[in-house]
């Protein structure tokens, strides 16, 4: 079976096992997604989930969160780990949204990534979750490694993957495919003991690294 056929039965299988995928981590609009996610990285959502609400009743918006003094950012997201990047970038990226883009959230990869602290992974999110465009496929390490041990790809590189990734899936599927590969990797693909011999895929995986 190549790749093509296999990514198919993957989609139409994952889709069973959980048939309303969503963000996890939780948001009301671009700009508190886009926080949110630069957030995660290296941290749980669950724990990002208990930041957000202290962080957005005091910097609402682009505007408030330009104006914030770092260090109060810093008190805020600790217990997210590396804060203090975090919060720099946050800040830095408020300030460039006021001065090039109105204090909107832009809606393009390259504008998107342009932000200070904002990859690649972060703009897909925010991108299919909260404006509603498939531009590509958001590559996590959930994304990553289950990518490789079911043979979509073979490289480790979060960009070479995407690019492994997109001609596989359909275009309006691009952000499903992450919420579905990220759940799946969560409960039943895990990283040290994949849980084989109850997963609907275990006919089809090559389980490459297991």
């Amino acid at each position: 079976m190549d790749a093509a056929a296999r990514a198919t039965l993957i989609h139409a299988r994952l889709r069973t096992v959980f048939p309303h995928p969503e963000p996890a981590l939780v948001h009301h609009n671009a700009y508190e997604l886009l926080v949110a996610t630069v957030l995660a990285a290296q941290c749980t959502d669950a724990r990002v989930n208990t930041v957000t609400p202290g962080f957005f009743s005091r910097w609402p918006d682009p505007s408030s969160l330009a104006q914030a003094d770092v260090a109060a950012v810093e008190g805020v997201v600790h217990a997210t780990g590396f804060f203090r990047q975090k919060a720099k970038n946050l800040v830095a990226a408020a300030k460039l949204l006021m001065a090039r883009h109105e204090g909107r959230i832009p809606a393009s990869m390259a504008e998107l990534t342009a932000l200070p602290g904002v990859a690649r992974k972060t703009a897909n999110i925010v991108l299919s979750n909260a404006l509603g465009l498939n531009v590509g496929i958001a590559v996590d390490t959930h994304v990553r490694r289950l990518a490789f041990r079911m043979g979509l790809t073979t490289s480790e590189n979060p960009v070479i993957i995407e690019k492994d990734l997109m001609p596989l899936f359909p275009r309006a599927a691009y952000g499903e495919i992450n919420h579905l590969l990220v759940l799946f990797g969560r409960e039943v693909c895990k990283a040290r003991k994949p849980r084989c011999d109850s997963c609907v895929l275990d006919d089809i995986c090559p389980k490459l690294g297991v």
